[in-house]
C-alpha cells in the first residue's frame, strides 16, 4: 500500500476524545467534554490504522473494522504473494474459457480497477495504475536506497500503460503479457470507504477512520461541532500545520513529495512518479490536499492532480462536484479551489 508509516493529515482534535493519540494539539483542547473514546490503532496495509468510535463501546465495530483491513490487504497488495493482484500481475489466476491474458476477478478487485482506470482516462495518463513495472523499481524504503539505473527505468516504461487493459464486468484482459497494476495510490480510500459503510450500518454516526493519513470522519464531534483536520507542513514536524480545518462527514487525503523521499547525490527523489519519464515529477507541486465525500476519490484525486501540476490540477479538481482542494507550492504558498474556504472553514497557521 502507499505512503509507507506516514501520517500526511494530522488529526488536531481535542484530547479528551483522543486518548492515546499521538497527533493531538492540546490547544484544542475542550475542558467541558469527558467522553472517551472507543479506539484501536494498528499496523495494518504497511501503515499505521487508527479507528476512533465517539458513540459507542462495542470493541466488535472495532475488531471488524480492522477485519476489513485483513480482507482487503488480501485483494489489492501488490507485493503480498497470496494477494488477488498478485496472482494477477504474475498471471497465476486461471483463464478465462481459455483466453490467453484474460482472467477472471473478485467484484472488489474489479470495482477498484474500474476505479483506477476512470482516473487514468481522465488524466490522458498522468495518473496510471498500470505502473507496477516502473514502481517495483524505486524503493524508497532502503536503509540506503538509490535512483534506478536508467536503462532499467526505461525498460520498464515500456510495460507500462493503463491503455493496455481492458474491463468488462469482472472479466479484465491484458493486451500484454507485461502489464501490472498498482492500486496503492487508491487502495487505501476504498477501504476506508468500506468501513466507514460498516460502522454507519452498525449505528456509528461520529468517528474518525485514519489509514496512515487517509482520514475520514463519520458525522461531528459528539458535542455537534465540526472535526479539526490539520495539513500537515511539508518537511516539518508531525505536528506542525499549515493551515486546520473544520471537516463534517467528509474525506481529507494528501499526496505529497515529503511523504516517502530520499537524497542521492544532492538531489532529492520522491515517490509520486511520472509515468511518461519514470522519474518523480517535478512540476513545483510540495502537496495537494483533497477534501471530498468518499476516500476512494480524495486518494485517486490527490495523486492525479498532483500529477496534472498547479494550473491543470486546478482546474481538474474545480471541474468536480463537491471536490475541494488546496495545493502547497514549492514557495509553501497554498492555492485554493474556488470556493474552498467559503465551503471549508480555514485557520491559516502559517504565521
Amino acid at each position: 500500500m502507499n505512503r509507507h508509516f506516514s501520517y500526511i493529515i494530522l488529526l488536531l482534535l481535542c484530547t479528551v476524545f483522543l486518548s492515546g493519540c499521538k497527533n493531538t494539539d492540546s490547544s484544542l483542547q475542550n475542558s467541558q467534554d469527558t467522553s472517551q473514546p472507543l479506539q484501536e490503532t494498528s499496523l495494518k496495509l504497511n501503515t499505521v490504522v487508527t479507528i476512533t468510535i465517539y458513540d459507542s463501546q462495542d470493541q466488535t465495530l472495532l475488531d471488524h473494522s480492522m477485519a476489513l483491513c485483513d480482507k482487503y490487504e488480501k485483494i489489492f497488495s501488490r507485493t503480498l504473494e497470496t494477494s488477488e493482484l498478485y496472482q494477477l500481475n504474475h498471471r497465476k489466476l486461471s483463464h478465462v474459457d481459455g483466453r490467453e491474458n484474460s482472467y477472471q476477478i473478485s467484484q472488489p478487485l474489479a470495482d477498484l480497477i474500474a476505479t483506477g482506470l476512470s482516473y487514468s482516462e481522465a488524466t490522458q495518463g498522468a495518473f496510471d495504475i498500470a505502473i507496477a513495472p516502473l514502481t517495483s523499481l524505486w524503493n524508497f524504503t532502503a536503509e540506503n536506497p538509490i535512483p534506478p539505473e536508467y536503462s532499467a527505468i526505461h525498460t520498464a516504461l515500456s510495460s507500462c500503460g493503463y491503455q493496455h487493459i481492458n474491463l468488462q464486468d469482472r472479466i479484465i484482459t491484458f493486451d500484454s503479457p507485461d502489464i501490472q497494476i498498482d492500486l496503492g495510490a487508491v487502495a487505501k480510500g476504498y477501504i476506508a470507504d468500506r468501513i466507514k459503510e460498516y460502522l454507519v450500518s452498525q449505528g456509528v454516526e461520529s468517528g474518525i477512520i485514519n489509514l496512515g493519513g487517509n482520514v475520514l470522519c463519520i458525522g461531528k464531534k459528539p458535542d455537534g461541532t465540526p472535526f479539526k483536520i490539520g495539513i500537515q507542513k511539508p518537511f516539518a514536524d508531525r505536528n506542525e500545520t499549515e493551515a486546520i480545518m473544520d471537516i463534517t462527514n467528509k474525506s481529507v487525503v494528501s499526496s505529497g513529495i515529503y511523504e516517502r523521499c530520499f537524497q542521492y547525490n544532492g538531489k532529492s527523489y520522491h515517490h509520486i512518479l511520472n509515468p511518461k519519464t519514470g522519474y518523480p515529477y517535478q512540476n513545483g507541486l510540495i502537496s495537494v490536499t483533497i477534501v471530498c465525500d468518499q476516500s476512494v476519490m480524495g486518494d485517486a484525486l490527490s495523486t492525479s492532480c498532483f500529477a496534472l501540476g498547479l494550473e491543470d490540477g486546478l482546474t481538474y479538481a474545480e471541474s468536480l462536484d463537491n471536490v475541494q482542494a488546496v495545493f502547497i507550492t514549492d514557495d509553501y504558498e497554498m492555492h485554493y479551489t474556488k470556493g474552498f474556504q467559503k465551503e471549508i472553514p480555514v485557520t491559516d497557521t502559517k504565521n
